[in-house]
C-alpha cells in the first residue's frame, strides 16, 4: 500500500510541474526495481524468448567470421581435414606470415589506405555540395540534373570506351584514377539531397534573415546536421575503396608502386588455387611438405581484409542517431 501512494505522489508532483528533488528520483529508481521483480510469467516468457532469440540470431550472423578466422590461424595442413567450427584446432600463423609476405604487400597497403582516406574524404565533400546545390527549392536546374544523374545509375558506357576515355584523360598509370572516377555517385547524392530535402526551411530563413550565404548556411547549418547521414555515406564509400581491386588491374598493372591490397590478394589467391589445380597426384605429398593450403591461405587474407574496416565501423556508428533535426528546429 506504500508503493501505491510513493507511486501517486511522484506522479502528482510530476505532472504539475514540481520540481523532481534528489529523494524523488531515488523513490522512482526503487519503484521501477519493485515493478521489474513483480514481472508476471508473460513477461519472463518473453524476455527469455526474446533473448535466445538474440543469441541465436548473433551466433547466426557471426559464425561465418568466426570459422574463417579459425581456419586462418589454424595449420594449413590440418585445415585439410576439415571439422575446423569456432576456434582452431592447431594454432599456426604461417597463413599470416604467407601472407604479409608476398612481394607488394606493404605497398599495396600503403597505397589502399591513402586511396581510401583521400577518396573518402574528396567524394564526401563532392557529393555533399553538389546534393546542397539541387536540394534548394530556388535552384532552376534541380529536376533536369536530378533526372540526369538518376539516368547514369542504369546507363552507363561500357567498359572499353571508360578505360579508353580514362587513357586520353591521363588518368591511366595514375593515382588520380582510384579518386577521380568515384568523386561523385548518383546514388550517393540522391541519398544526401532527399536528408536535405527534410531539413525545416526555417533553419535556412533565419539564417539568410541574419545575413548568411549560402556558403555559411551550408558549412554551419546544413552540414553540423547531416552528420548521420555523411557517416553512412563516408562508410559506403570507405568500404568501396578498400574493397576495389578491379581499377588497379585495368589501370595499374604495370605500375607495381600504384598496387593496392586487394589486388595482391587477389593475386595470391589465384596462384594459390593455380597451384591447387596443378598438384593433380601430388595432393597427398603437397600435404606433407607445406603447412599452407588454400582455404588456410584466403581465410588468412580475409581476415587481413575485414579488419580495418571492422576497426572503423564503432567510430562511425556513433553518428547513425536520430533527433538532430529536432534539436536544430528547438534551438
Amino acid at each position: 500500500m506504500k508503493i501505491k501512494k510513493d507511486d501517486f505522489a511522484l506522479n502528482y508532483r510530476n505532472s504539475h510541474g514540481g520540481e523532481l528533488t534528489p529523494e524523488d528520483i531515488k523513490l522512482a529508481r526503487r519503484l521501477a526495481r519493485k515493478k521489474h521483480r513483480k514481472m508476471g510469467p508473460d513477461g519472463w516468457l518473453f524476455v527469455i524468448c526474446n533473448t535466445i532469440f538474440l543469441v541465436l540470431f548473433a551466433l547466426i550472423t557471426l559464425y561465418h567470421v568466426i570459422n574463417t578466422c579459425a581456419y586462418a590461424f589454424n595449420k594449413g595442413t590440418d585445415a585439410l581435414m576439415g571439422g575446423i567450427y569456432l576456434w582452431p584446432r592447431k594454432f599456426s600463423l604461417e597463413s599470416f606470415k604467407t601472407v604479409l609476405g608476398i612481394y607488394g604487400f606493404v605497398t599495396g597497403a600503403k597505397i589502399t589506405v591513402l586511396r581510401t582516406l583521400i577518396g573518402t574524404f574528396t567524394s564526401l565533400i563532392a557529393n555533399a555540395l553538389l546534393a546542397f546545390i539541387i536540394s534548394r527549392k530556388r535552384f532552376f536546374f534541380r529536376s533536369s540534373l536530378s533526372l540526369f544523374w538518376i539516368i547514369t545509375m542504369y546507363v552507363n558506357g561500357g567498359l572499353i570506351p571508360t578505360v579508353v576515355l580514362y587513357k586520353y584523360l591521363g588518368l591511366s598509370g595514375t593515382f588520380l584514377v582510384y579518386v577521380v572516377p568515384g568523386l561523385v555517385s548518383a546514388f550517393n547524392v540522391m541519398v544526401l539531397r532527399t536528408y536535405m530535402e527534410d531539413l525545416p526551411d526555417e533553419l535556412e530563413e533565419s539564417a539568410q534573415l541574419d545575413g548568411a550565404g549560402y556558403v555559411t548556411i551550408f558549412v554551419k547549418i546544413i552540414s553540423p546536421l547531416c552528420k548521420p547521414v555523411y557517416a553512412t555515406i563516408a562508410l559506403f564509400v570507405a568500404v568501396w575503396q578498400w574493397n576495389s581491386w578491379f581499377d588497379a588491374m585495368l589501370y595499374n598493372r604495370l605500375k607495381p608502386e600504384l598496387t593496392t591490397l586487394q589486388y595482391e590478394l587477389m593475386k595470391l589467391m589465384s596462384s594459390v588455387s593455380h597451384q591447387t589445380g596443378n598438384a593433380g597426384s601430388h595432393a597427398t605429398q603437397a600435404a606433407e611438405t607445406s603447412s599452407i593450403t588454400s582455404i588456410s591461405v584466403r581465410s588468412a587474407a580475409s581476415v587481413v581484409t575485414m579488419v580495418p574496416i571492422i576497426c572503423v565501423y564503432p567510430f562511425l556508428q556513433r553518428y547513425f542517431v536520430t533527433g538532430l533535426t529536432i534539436g536544430g528546429v528547438k534551438g
